[in-house]
């Protein structure tokens, strides 16, 4: 078949080595001039990692291994660790931070020079029962007998599909950086995540001395940028106990950046005849339980999964991939959703759900997804 997928990114990236492995054209189109080199670090999980291994991907030698989480209340009070290490002595595949520019890398690693053009935007999409056509900014076109949307939360490949308005904002957005921050923690197994009525910091180790830093914050579209965010930051959460206080000692505004949670709602159907969707374009959600990348992942190696089976028409498999993926997927999506670690706890609540409490019903929704899919 001759397959074209928009984006390339993760998902377009995984899809293109799924597709191109089992045989096919793949041809990757995508809106910025060169690969994205930006971004911070993301957790893989040992689901994700299982599936780059199947895709002949290796992380050895980049990113952190990460084999525990441990919360803390903002005074620095344990509120319990989860241990992941047991899914990688389980499964044979560790957690490992980083960076996604390597991430990128090591999926485009091997893979044809010509299979990615640049710095085409796709404008329009349109099908017949033969083909589907792509329409660029350009005003240049392609033809093909399939269409992957790996084109990410604003994907114009959804919008046609389902229109506009269907991704709504969450309640909260996220202030990152990544810098090199020498302090215990940075060169150690742990995750941390500390929960208060200010928000939210998470700290991850993610290799060469570098450490993923962010906090989480009540927001809205409407609401305005802080002149300078950094000390906003400092002002919101600078009495927290160590290691947060050095960590907003050691941050650079330069390095600071900011996004908006986004959330869409899990549809069993998500494409139309020859097209279908991968990734954030499918089932944007909240990064609060880092398993966006790995999801991403695991789309991919479905979608590959039934495209391989013989017997029905293209239309036909693509929905048999979006009905495998959509139980999973919508469970992901509304624990990411409402994920306890991004809880406030109001005084009364905090005192009748005890913190042992908090914890457990954390370690008991994240660990439903430490397993790859395999069915």
């Amino acid at each position: 078949m001759d397959i074209l997928v928009i984006g390339a990114g993760v998902g377009g990236l995984a899809v293109a080595r799924t597709l191109l492995a089992a045989g096919h054209r793949v041809r990757v189109y995508e809106q910025a001039p060169a690969r994205r080199t930006g971004g911070k670090a993301l957790l893989v999980w040992c689901n994700g990692n299982a599936i780059l291994s199947d895709l002949g991907v290796s992380l050895d030698g980049v990113g952190a291994r990460i084999d525990r989480i441990d919360g803390l209340t903002p005074d620095g009070r344990s509120r319990g660790s989860m241990n992941i290490a047991h899914a990688a002595d389980r499964f044979g595949f560790p957690t490992k931070a980083i960076l996604r520019r390597h991430l990128l890398e090591r999926l485009a690693g091997g893979l044809p020079d010509d299979l990615i053009r640049y710095g085409m935007t796709c404008r329009s999409v349109s099908q017949d029962d033969g083909q589907v056509t792509v329409t660029f900014g350009d005003g240049s076109t392609v033809t093909g007998d399939l269409l992957v949307g790996a084109d990410g939360h604003h994907s114009v490949v959804r919008r046609h599909l389902w229109g506009e308005g269907t991704v709504q904002p969450a309640t909260f957005g996220t202030w990152q950086g990544l810098s090199p921050i020498d302090i215990e923690i940075t060169d150690t197994t742990r995750h941390l995540m500390i929960t208060g009525r200010e928000g939210a910091c998470g700290l991850m180790p993610a290799g060469d001395g570098l450490l993923q830093w962010w906090f989480d914050v009540r927001w809205s579209p409407a609401d305005p940028r802080p002149a300078s965010p950094l000390a906003e930051l400092r002002r919101r959460f600078g009495r927290w106990a160590s290691p947060v206080s050095e960590v907003l000692a050691a941050a650079s505004e330069d390095n600071l950046e900011f996004f908006g949670h986004h959330w869409n709602r899990v549809r069993p159907v998500w494409g139309e005849g020859r097209i279908t969707l991968v990734g954030d374009a499918a089932h944007t959600m909240p990064p609060t339980l880092g398993q966006g990348a790995n999801q991403t992942l695991e789309d991919a190696w479905v979608l590959g999964r039934e495209l391989a089976k013989d017997g029905d028409d293209l239309a036909v498999r693509l929905r048999a991939y979006e009905k495998a993926r959509y139980p999973h997927i919508s469970l992901v999506s509304r624990l990411a959703k409402r994920n306890p670690a991004n809880w406030r706890i109001p005084p009364l609540l905090g005192r009748l759900v005890p913190e042992t409490s908090q914890t457990h019903m954390l370690a008991r929704f994240s660990n439903r997804l430490s397993a790859p899919q395999t069915a």
